[in-house]
């Protein structure tokens, strides 16, 4: 499996799926490819994190 270029679907920069994480991604049975670079990934992440806590009124 050679590594991959693909395009954010957020930001539309170019980033590498890597044969190491295609391989991580086939172990766990994942199907469809990444569709986030990495820093969107993160950001998308952390978004969804403060929605959680922000939605937690104690």
């Amino acid at each position: 499996m050679p590594d991959k270029t693909l395009n954010c679907k957020d930001c539309g920069v170019e980033f590498i799926f890597s044969e190491g994480e295609q391989a991580f991604y086939a172990e766990k049975g994942f199907t469809n490819e990444p569709l986030r670079c990495p820093d969107c990934r993160r950001a998308r992440k952390q978004q969804r994190n403060n929605e959680r806590y922000n939605n937690n009124s104690w």
